[in-house]
């Protein structure tokens, strides 16, 4: 049986760093929040032919009075526009335009005012700090009968740091895609990551569960130890879980439309540290807990 838990403190360390990149991308780079969010439009256009150089294309949006957009290439032949929120008459004289001067095919337009964007914003706060409660009341529940010699508590909040470690990573990835990549921050990716939350928890539960049934089975044995065996009765059984969605998300990130690529980039960088933090976060930080509160009364 491998010893797990005896790297504990480099997994904290691995994750630390995890979160301070994260941390001081959202610090010096923030957000690059899509229209979902902040309002205005965005055009998804594919070109037949030829597509027109970034150069052609402003021209033609400036000339439609259109200012302050980004012009973004997702494909060999696809551009997506970011602009503000501009009329249906005004696109409508866009798309005439653009089909005059080239073979080009409208894939997606999206228009949201900014009052909807912020009232979006607001509700996902909302949302996911309502989940993350949820969750730990959950946790703390299914684990009551669970008090010695770490209490049903103490793996509610165990839990709610592993999926804080999940989200804010995740988070901090898509700072630095926003940043250099200019990618936005959109619904899809809020999606994705209370995903993210709903599979971590999961997998955190499965080693939870584990434990119980081995505290039951084992009471006069140490908790490292039962800890540590629970991790590794559980541990392939997690990895082939995630492997097994690792590989769809994969087929979805390079075949699928950009739409949807970078809900499945997400999902792929929440699942992969999710499924770390539910076997090398979670269980570790309750074993530190549990010999720090054996240190306390030692000295006491």
């Amino acid at each position: 049986m491998i010893d797990y838990l005896k790297y504990r403190k480099l997994y904290y360390l691995i994750s630390g760093l995890l979160i301070l990149g994260s941390l001081l991308a959202f610090i010096f780079f923030g957000f690059n929040l899509g229209i979902d969010f902040t309002g205005g439009s965005s055009l998804e256009l594919y070109f037949s032919k030829e597509r027109p150089s970034i150069e052609e294309l402003s021209k033609v949006l400036k000339e439609h009075k259109i200012e302050h957009f980004r012009i973004q290439p997702t494909d060999q032949k696809e551009y997506t526009i970011r602009m503000p929120y501009i009329e249906q008459s005004q696109y409508q004289a866009l798309i005439e335009a653009l089909k005059k001067k080239w073979q080009v095919e409208e894939r997606g337009f999206e228009n949201i005012g900014p009052v909807i964007g912020q009232e979006l914003k607001e509700k996902t706060k909302i949302v996911i700090l309502l989940s993350l409660i949820a969750i730990v009341l959950y946790i703390a529940f299914s684990f009551r009968e669970v008090s010695f010699p770490v209490k049903s508590w103490q793996y509610g909040l165990s839990s709610l740091l592993a999926l804080f470690h999940d989200v804010i990573i995740t988070l901090g990835f898509f700072c630095f895609l926003g940043k250099f990549y200019d990618i936005p921050l959109t619904i899809p990716i809020i999606t994705a990551l209370l995903t993210i939350i709903g599979y971590s928890i999961n997998n955190t539960v499965v080693v939870f569960d584990r434990i119980r049934e081995n505290l039951q089975k084992n009471p006069g044995k140490e908790y490292r130890e039962i800890v540590n065996l629970s991790l590794n009765q559980t541990l392939v059984r997690s990895l082939n879980t995630s492997l097994t969605t690792l590989l769809v998300l994969f087929a979805i990130f390079f075949f699928a439309s950009p739409s949807l690529k970078y809900f499945a980039l997400a999902l792929i960088v929440g699942i992969s540290v999710g499924t770390f933090s539910s076997l090398f976060i979670a269980s570790p930080i309750l074993v530190s807990w549990h010999y720090y509160l054996l240190n306390r009364k030692k000295k006491t």
